[in-house]
């Protein structure tokens, strides 16, 4: 539980007057180009966390570990959270797997 994530910088976010984050997701490549050309569809994908991710997401800050984040988590949510660790594993793997975040290198 020591590690540190750091969220990565390719992704734009923003978070809106009720505190939940939205992730853009630019539409790359060949394949998405002609669809964006022929069918209108959008150059960005939007990704929105729910209440849980908009509370994880702002802690992913390169200084926390996942151990502090999950304390974080535990003071908000108390019992909502759990099983806090197995779910929290699962949901930074998940952002991890997508690339919005990545472990910080020492």
């Amino acid at each position: 539980m020591d590690s540190t994530l750091e969220k990565n910088s390719d992704f734009r976010t923003e978070t809106n007057e009720s505190g939940e984050v939205t992730i853009f997701v630019e539409n790359k490549g060949f394949f998405n180009f002609v669809m964006q050309k022929l069918l209108n569809k959008p150059r960005f994908s939007q990704v929105h966390l729910e209440e849980f991710g908009s509370f994880v997401w702002p802690l992913i800050d390169g200084k926390n570990t996942v151990g502090q984040i999950g304390e974080k988590v535990k003071e908000r949510f108390g019992e909502k959270a759990e099983p806090l660790y197995p779910r929290l594993t699962v949901y930074l793997k998940t952002l991890m797997r997508y690339g919005f975040v990545k472990e910080k290198e020492a």
